[in-house]
This record gives C-alpha cells, sequence and structure tokens, in this order.
C-alpha cells in the first residue's frame, strides 16, 4: 500500500518510492538522503503534526509536513509497534 509520509503513524516504517517537489526543495530532500529505495521509520510527530522526526539511513531527521507530504512509500506490512 502507498502512503505520503505524512500520512504515517508513528510507529510506521516503509521504503520510499518516490519524492515529489520541484527545484530546490527536491534537491535539498535528495542531499539528506531522501531518495527512492531508502527505509524510513517515523519516530516522532508534533501534536500539530508539524514536524516530523524520522530515522532514514541510520541517523534522524527533521522534516516540515509541507517537505512530508511530497514523499510516496511503499508500508512495510506489521511496522506499527
Amino acid at each position: 500500500m502507498l502512503k505520503k509520509l505524512d500520512e504515517f503513524k508513528v510507529g510506521e516504517t516503509g521504503l520510499i518510492k518516490a519524492v515529489g517537489g520541484e527545484g530546490k526543495i527536491r534537491r535539498r530532500l535528495f542531499d539528506m538522503g531522501v531518495t527512492p529505495g531508502a527505509i524510513v521509520l517515523l519516530r516522532k510527530k508534533a501534536p500539530l503534526g508539524d514536524p516530523l522526526e524520522v530515522t532514514i539511513r541510520n541517523y534522524e531527521l527533521t522534516l516540515r509536513k509541507s517537505e512530508a507530504c511530497l514523499i510516496t512509500l511503499e508500508v512495510k506490512e506489521g511496522s506499527l509497534k
């Protein structure tokens, strides 16, 4: 099942399938290691959903909700704690 990162629940894990956006935003995400094929774990979510803390490529990364909605992932089965 495909979902956007901003739709994930805390503890869910997924495999990045696509990164949207254009120009500087897309380049910034790629520079941070947000690339297709990377595995992402949603660690924390602020009360209003912005920002989100994820683990990707063995480091913690904080993303804005506007950035997270550009990332499409395939949810890994049984990924919720």
